[in-house]
């Protein structure tokens, strides 16, 4: 690992610096807020640009706002292994969700450069425009390009300021009628491998600084308006009231007990809001969301039976009424087997356990799964902590996440040659 340090050093030194391309002041206090082709967005792309050509790379931007750098092999007609992330964050976020994934193989393949390493592919770099979907409120807009699964009526959306999607990218230099023909073809492409940070505490708990995802959530979500009868609260005998809260809180509660009993179920009731919300006043409307994430969609589609039928026998049971709509579904994931075998082989030269994990929020791979295959490698974050100007990384994680990366690229040049 000790061979690394330099370059991690260097990762470090990128990751502080980027870090000031951001609305706020200080990204220590503050966070990081930087939006899709905003002036951050290009200030951003300007390092990004500069340490990709001192990283022997050719550089474009491609019409969705996507900045790639190329480490070329010498054979022109060589296949593609991409690795990227986006620069893009929430407002007031933290220094390293999405721009590590950048950061760290640029770093690598400057590494690479330094040392006149070739590969028999190519190795691009991609930083994604837009991941978060903080400006337009529409998520994956890069990933989506470079896979081929581009919606066009993603341009008609508008931010805060009233900007469309489609006019902030041809102030940025973009051409978005041709988003289309950035698309790679898959057939020359090897497979995508992301780093993220792990925004959760198992490895950190493990005391690892790295591990191998196998899969990206499931989503779906719901909304509930339980319905019942408002009435005064000291007059209405208990055993006569149609109280909507109390129905909301035992399918709350029901809803927390069916995701405690299997390991791959998470959920949250997120949103609430209570009418008329008096003091004195039986609650007579309940309304809130309910969102329900697994990696394994069999799972995931199990447990939304489950919750329905006992919402149904629930409100049967309080005297209440109830509409309920489904409102979001996203599948799950699964990682590349082989690339996975390869990153957990490649964890474990480094002299580390190769624990496996799934990812309970989504990534750009989401996305590039349409194109190939994916993997991806989380990183050890402190306390757990994302979107947030507590999130933070060790120093020596850098070091053992470019040396797995790099045992990686060495595996897939043996098995590609």
């Amino acid at each position: 690992m000790e061979k690394f340090v330099e370059t991690a050093s260097l990762a470090w030194e990128w990751l502080e610096s980027i870090a000031f391309c951001s609305q706020t002041k200080d990204p220590d206090s503050e966070g990081v807020t930087r939006l899709c082709a905003s002036e951050e967005h290009a200030a951003a792309n300007q390092k990004l640009r500069e340490w990709m050509q001192q990283s022997g790379m050719e550089v474009r931007l491609d019409n969705a706002a996507n900045l790639i750098g190329r480490y070329k092999s010498e054979n022109p007609n060589a296949k593609t292994l991409i690795f990227g992330s986006h620069q893009d964050t929430v407002p007031n976020g933290g220094k390293y969700d999405g721009i590590l994934g950048v950061i760290l193989p640029l770093a690598l393949v400057h590494h690479f450069h330094q040392n006149q390493v070739a590969f028999p592919f190519h190795i691009d770099v991609i930083a994604f425009s837009d991941e978060e979907g903080t400006r337009f409120q529409s998520t994956l807009l890069g990933s989506k390009a470079i896979s081929g699964t581009f919606d066009p009526s993603m341009l008609e959306a508008v931010d805060t300021h009233g900007v469309s999607m489609k006019d902030a990218l041809i102030q940025f230099g973009c051409q978005p009628e041709k988003i289309a023909q950035d698309a790679y073809d898959r057939d020359s492409v090897l497979g995508f491998l992301e780093v993220h940070i792990e925004q959760g505490p198992q490895l950190e708990q493990a005391n690892l600084p790295v591990g191998v995802v196998t899969a990206m959530t499931g989503i779906e979500r719901h909304t509930l308006s339980i319905l019942g009868k408002a009435g005064h609260a000291g007059t209405v005998p208990m055993n006569l009231r149609q109280d909507a809260l109390v129905g909301a809180a035992q399918i709350i509660h029901m809803f927390d007990q069916l995701c405690k009993r299997e390991d791959d179920l998470v959920g949250v009731v997120g949103k609430i809001a209570n009418y008329p919300n008096g003091v004195n006043v039986i609650p007579q409307q309940t309304d809130f969301t309910i969102e329900l994430r697994s990696p394994n969609d069999a799972s995931r589609i199990a447990a939304r039976e489950e919750m329905l039928a006992d919402i149904n026998s629930l409100m049967a049971q309080y005297n209440l009424q109830y509409r309920h709509e489904q409102t979001y579904e996203q599948a799950a994931v699964t990682c590349s087997d082989a690339l996975s075998a390869t990153l957990a082989e490649a964890i474990g030269q480094a002299g580390i356990e190769a624990k496996h994990l799934f990812s309970g929020a989504g990534h750009d791979g989401l996305a590039v799964s349409k194109l190939t295959d994916i993997a991806m490698l989380f990183m050890r974050c402190t306390d757990g902590i994302s979107h947030h100007p507590d999130e933070a990384i060790l120093q020596q994680d850098l070091r053992a996440g470019v040396e797995v990366l790099n045992h990686f690229c060495l595996r897939m040049k043996q098995q590609h040659t």
